[in-house]
């Protein structure tokens, strides 16, 4: 049998991720030899080596890189059917949809209005994200639903809905000479030598390279923006955070940006799936 208990998964990532038997033991709060015992015993159930050991230290092998990737993944997994279970114990709970911070705010408002309205309509709680993170909390749990946008999200292994399609702005310092056109492409926006263009995550979690400041949270680019160290393209819906400091200029060659509602595919909630007709039924009076 080669089935491995969620505890050497456990044991094997913090040693994967330590590359020394000591600091993992620590991390785990265990002694040393019970781990060191711990893994052998996998190598051996496995038949294959995990980690080259010698007096430089610890290794991992391609086996054993492969094994710390699939672990981590099936750990999360693990983690959150256990708090999707939990979730779904509590009659009371609310359904939690999850959205990037100043995205989609007209839409969301536009929602909660029409849950208000709708006696039989679950309660929602709404989970503000920073970039890219709607997916992470859609899959471990953390939320129910979620408003993603194409092609900026991940939206692999989800089922979706199309809520609306808009093109997108250019945000500038309003002190700039680019604030004061009526439009702008994308060429005239992607190299300004006094303005780089700011660089949003692909969907591996990597970023282009550029001279351009990393996007990682709202707050932080519209102060680089602000400060006139910066501008972004944005969808137009997420001017909803835009600053006093700011311009809004379309960019008429961008790619469009679609807005979806999203839910794992294996929900079977009745409320779920209340809260997906409601949002596509925004789409249809739009």
């Amino acid at each position: 049998m080669d089935d491995l208990e969620t505890r050497e998964l456990r044991y094997f990532v913090a040693v994967a991720e330590e590359l020394h038997f000591g600091r993992a033991a620590d991390r785990l709060g265990i002694a040393q030899p019970p781990l060191s015992r711990a893994i052998r015993k996998v190598e051996h159930r496995l038949g294959v080596q995990l980690l080259i050991r010698d007096r430089r230290g610890v290794a991992l092998t391609d086996a054993g890189r492969v094994l710390r990737d699939e672990a981590k993944t099936a750990l999360a997994a693990v983690a959150a059917a256990a708090r999707r279970t939990r979730r779904a114990a509590d009659p009371q709970r609310p359904l939690v949809l999850v959205t990037k911070a100043g995205a989609s705010h007209e839409l969301l408002q536009r929602l909660l209005d029409a849950l208000g309205n709708d006696a039989d309509a679950a309660p929602v709680e709404i989970l503000l994200c920073e970039v890219s993170e709607q997916a992470g909390l859609l899959r471990d749990g953390s939320a129910d639903v979620a408003l993603m946008h194409h092609p900026y999200d991940d939206l692999a292994g989800f089922d979706t809905e199309e809520l609306c399609v808009e093109g997108q702005v250019a945000i500038v310092p309003a002190k700039h000479p680019l604030a004061a056109r009526d439009q702008l492409t994308l060429a005239e926006v992607t190299h300004v030598p006094d303005l780089p263009i700011a660089r949003w995550p692909r969907l591996d979690g990597t970023y282009p390279d550029g001279p351009g400041p990393e996007v990682h949270t709202q707050s932080q680019l519209a102060q680089l923006v602000a400060l006139g160290k910066a501008l972004l393209v944005i969808p137009a819906s997420s001017r909803a955070w835009q600053w006093p400091e700011h311009i809004a200029v379309p960019v008429v060659d961008a790619p469009d940006v679609t807005t979806v509602i999203a839910w794992r595919p294996t929900s079977r909630s009745q409320e779920v799936a209340a809260l997906v007709r409601s949002a596509t039924a925004l789409r249809e009076t739009a």
